[in-house]
């Protein structure tokens, strides 16, 4: 049985040319039986109960992209729940690049909690406060995944860059097309403050929310890139953090990072792992 189609205005970079479509079918709904919704044909919902999650896929798979989605967080009393929104591939030695939405006590902020798997291999992670309440409005998530680095940015601002280190022996995502994916689940047991604060069911269901998904990216048929067939390659391809970018990745890490592997000495008393080292 075919799962239901999600529905959204998308805009796709085949090769260097811009095309602008409707796609009733880019993505389908993978599990949650009706927890996944569509609304007037422009917003995605997705909900948790104490029964469960849900969440979507792309049917297309990538090679690189600059990948937005707008998203609006559950609000209120998220304790233990967790938003998922990310690229990964398939098999056991998977690629993936990971938004994570940490749920909070009213109040309290949201954690954005960021990794990087390559060859299977994680254990990257970056996690940040917002400047703003993710609760209260869309904002808009993005990830550019290109040969020299993947960049995570938030309404524009770059908060993260992974740099391709495969000369320093690092593996870096770029052998494998990624589908687009997210869900809506219970962490209780490590999403907020290490699994001390439990979800409260009393307040479910919970639901985030989901509009403008816009993908200039490189689609994989049957082995093939839309990108490598064209001939062209789009300028994203190629795009790196001018000035202005890296004086606002400077700014978030300041001022809203709280966590990061490469400076966490008790986690490696033995060295930090060699992509920390790169400048």
């Amino acid at each position: 049985m075919r799962l239901p189609s999600l529905y959204f205005v998308a805009m796709f970079l085949i090769g260097s040319t811009l095309v602008s479509a409707n796609f009733y079918d880019e993505f389908d709904i993978t599990w949650g039986d009706g927890r996944g919704k569509i609304i007037n044909g422009d917003l995605l919902t997705l909900s948790l109960d104490k029964t469960s999650g849900s969440g979507f896929e792309s049917r297309n798979e990538y090679m690189y992209g600059k990948i937005d989605m707008q998203l609006k967080l559950v609000p209120g009393n998220s304790a233990g729940t967790v938003t998922a929104y990310y690229l990964s591939s398939k098999g056991s030695n998977w690629d993936e690049i990971d938004f994570e939405f940490l749920g909070n006590l009213s109040g309290d902020p949201y954690t954005l909690h960021t990794n990087v798997f390559s060859q299977g291999k994680g254990n990257r992670e970056q996690q940040f406060h917002l400047w703003f309440d993710p609760t209260a409005d869309f904002h808009t998530y993005s990830i550019l995944w290109n040969p020299k680095h993947i960049v995570f940015s938030v309404d524009g601002t770059p908060i993260r860059e992974f740099k391709n280190a495969e000369s320093i022996g690092v593996p870096f995502p770029k052998d494998q097309p990624m589908r687009i994916h997210s869900s809506l689940w219970n962490a209780d047991d490590w999403a907020t403050r290490g699994g001390l604060v439990k979800t409260d069911w009393t307040q479910a269901p919970f639901t985030a929310s989901y509009r403008n998904f816009k993908a200039e990216a490189c689609v994989v048929t049957s082995g093939k890139s839309s990108c490598a067939s064209s001939g062209n390659n789009p300028p994203w391809l190629s795009e790196d953090l001018d000035n202005t970018k890296q004086e606002r990745l400077r700014w978030a890490q300041k001022n809203y990072m709280i966590y990061n592997y490469c400076s966490d000495s008790k986690r490696f008393p033995q060295g930090f792992p060699p992509e920390c080292n790169m400048a």
